[in-house]
């Protein structure tokens, strides 16, 4: 049946960062509609890991966002942190030689003058934080500031939370415009949504909903894989990775690209990550990425080696040309708004992207510049 809705703003995407939309414009006194084509954190969401990251991060406007979400986050954890799996348990980069080290230490000085705090670690200080680790490694950085959430739990207490509208199953088929161009609503399978805003927190898809708008948004699909142990007593108490994380996450290669995270879970089982590449939205498992992130977690936790992998799931990051999210208004469609190309940061991005979005529909100064997030930065031929 179909039907003819009216509300101040649809948010299009109930995966996480579309829910910390819909919470912050909620709180700020807006009238929300959710609307998803599947469930609630069925897209990249569902196959995310959940952390709240600053120590993968050099300093910019990325940080910049992942500092203000880590306080609101922060705030929510009050709130309901129980019932999200809140987790300040912090991070724990390690290096693999002195070499490395000493460049961790400087990124790390560069971090610390923007207020992270990043403390240096070295010798047997490394092995009072996690016990388990490799002998003989050269030292890390530890960050209290890292933290986690169970991120599918997550967005479903926040859409809760927002007392927003939620309607799941869902195709958005268009997105309506005045003669004039400005946005008006979204139309779907079972009837249309009118709004003077229309936010697209659509993740992986954002370009498509971006093209529905008459507009162009370059985000592309870049796959990631993690392994999921057995249940285990706590064994690893960080979120530990190879210093050479941080470089795979900044680079631009569509080659798979591996490095080893490892981080235990409330829950009891050990994830394994990380695993990029851009090979479309290709859902066929690959056993090369799976092998090198066993390989590499066990260079890291020798005693993982006789740990079982009970299953191995994949997911894809919304992948921006820059690295950094579009976030706000789109000038090329008036009443369109971004939020979208988190890339595997959208977990931890999320508060602070719904809080600068809620800002920017109600007109109020919003607390970082836009400037760098700006949709409509791309050249046509980037997007």
């Amino acid at each position: 049946m179909s039907e003819r809705l009216t509300c101040d703003v649809v948010v299009v995407g109930a995966g996480m960062v579309g829910a910390a939309c819909a919470l912050y414009a909620a709180r700020a006194g807006l009238d929300v509609t959710v609307v998803d084509r599947g469930p609630v954190a069925g897209g990249t969401t569902g196959g995310g890991e959940g952390n709240l990251l600053v120590s993968d991060k050099e300093p910019g406007p990325e940080l910049d966002l992942a500092l203000l979400s880590g306080r609101l986050w922060a705030e929510l954890a009050d709130q309901f942190g129980q019932f999200v799996e809140y987790e300040a348990k912090g991070g724990v980069v390690v290096a693999s030689s002195p070499d490395s080290l000493a460049a961790l230490e400087r990124l790390a000085a560069q971090q610390r003058a923007v207020g992270v705090v990043a403390e240096p670690v070295e010798g047997d200080a490394l092995y009072d934080l996690e016990p388990h680790l490799a002998p003989g490694l050269p030292g890390a950085v530890h960050y209290p500031q890292d933290c986690q959430v169970m991120p599918a739990l997550a967005a479903a207490h926040l859409v809760r939370a927002s007392g927003a509208r939620l309607l799941t199953g869902r195709t958005v088929t268009e997105v309506l415009r005045t003669p004039d161009g400005a946005v008006r609503g979204v139309r779907t399978g079972r009837g249309d949504i009118h709004a003077p805003a229309v936010v697209n927190a659509a993740g992986t898809w954002g370009s498509e909903l971006a093209a529905l708008a008459g507009t162009a948004l370059p985000v592309l699909p870049r796959r990631g894989f993690v392994l999921v142990t057995e249940p285990l007593p706590r064994m690893v108490h960080h979120k530990v990775y190879a210093a050479d994380y941080v470089a795979d996450v900044a680079s631009d290669s569509a080659a798979l690209q591996t490095s080893p995270v490892v981080e235990g879970t409330a829950a009891g089982p050990i994830l394994i990550g990380a695993s990029r590449e851009r090979v479309g939205f290709d859902r066929t498992f690959s056993l090369p990425p799976v092998r090198a992130l066993a390989a590499g977690a066990t260079l890291l936790f020798p005693f993982l080696s006789d740990v079982r992998a009970l299953r191995a799931y994949l997911g894809f990051r919304p992948y921006m040309p820059d690295h950094l999210p579009a976030i706000g208004p789109d000038p090329r469609a008036p009443g369109l708004y971004h939020a979208c190309g988190h890339e595997g940061a959208g977990i931890g991005l999320a508060t602070g992207t719904g809080q600068l979005i809620a800002q920017a529909l109600t007109a109020k100064t919003p607390e970082l510049d836009l400037t760098p997030f700006r949709p409509d930065r791309f050249t046509e031929e980037a997007a």
